[in-house]
């Protein structure tokens, strides 16, 4: 739970004020580890039962200053746009998920059909990865018609209009719910095939819309990704600076003092952009 008040903001990039390292640019871990449990020997950092997050436990990176640990800073690669290292939160929670499912789908991840739910920046990053990774049959479903076209613009996929048309029954091997939501579960299990995979990434509501009468029959995986890996991290940002997962034109920028407008606007759904970078 999330300690207020707060200062949000865990998805950030700067510069490193004090320290031999004075200057550096840097990308930011929110996640804070003990390093010490069976979880964190294992790499599995996210799932840390101590874990504490900036942002969340912490004052977050809404502001011109924070106060990080140095183990959890991440180097910026020489030249590289903040504005796209800022990504490499939400790029990383991406390719946790489709890590996940390449090891529990049954065949290789390049010949399933996959279904995304969800054109925000989740959703994108994950169509993104799966495409890099030599994925060829991806659908993204988005029931907002500015974030459909924006979708529509990123990359070669089909895109369907989630708030006129329901994906089509028992037609893909893996699905990742970007949403999270009740009825996005309920698309879900309602579209994946006979002995398929649904990564569930979206954390909307905890509200049901699972038919677990299904989910036995057919032996279906549903299977929760939780955020990253250091590993995921450091793979997410050099990935992004070489260009794997496409120019970002989908993003768009606004100063830190305009922070509040953009929650507005994206509350509101009148933006189509998947995620807005703030610059201080």
């Amino acid at each position: 739970e999330r300690s207020v008040p707060a200062i949000l903001g865990h998805e950030a990039a700067g510069h490193i004020l004090s320290g031999p390292q004075t200057g550096q640019p840097v990308v930011i871990n929110p996640l804070i580890a003990c390093g010490n449990c069976k979880l964190c020997d294992s790499g599995r950092t996210n799932l840390c039962q101590q874990r504490i997050a900036i942002g969340w436990h912490r004052p977050g990176t809404f502001a011109d200053q924070v106060i990080v640990p140095k183990d959890n800073l991440i180097p910026m690669p020489q030249g590289m746009n903040p504005a796209h290292a800022a990504l490499t939160e939400p790029a990383a929670t991406a390719i946790h998920a489709t890590r996940l499912a390449e090891r529990t789908l049954v065949g290789d991840i390049e010949n399933a059909a996959v279904l995304v739910i969800g054109a925000g920046s989740i959703g994108l990053l994950s169509a993104l990865a799966l495409q890099a990774q030599g994925v060829e049959q991806i659908a993204i479903t988005e029931s907002n018609a500015m974030r459909r076209a924006s979708a529509a613009s990123t990359g070669d996929w089909e895109i369907i209009d989630g708030a006129k048309t329901a994906p089509p029954p028992e037609a893909y091997d893996l699905i990742i719910d970007a949403v999270g939501s009740h009825t996005s579960r309920h698309i879900a299990l309602s579209a994946i095939s006979t002995g398929g995979v649904v990564i569930h990434i979206g954390l909307a509501d905890n509200d049901g819309g699972i038919d677990v009468h299904r989910l036995t029959r057919h032996e279906i995986t549903l299977m929760g990704a939780y955020t990253y890996t250091a590993q995921d991290l450091e793979d997410a940002l050099h990935q992004l600076h070489r260009g794997s997962l496409g120019d970002l034109s989908w993003i768009e920028t606004r100063q830190l003092r305009d922070g509040p407008n953009a929650f507005r606007d994206l509350d509101a759904g009148r933006i189509a952009a998947g995620k807005i970078i703030l610059i201080p």
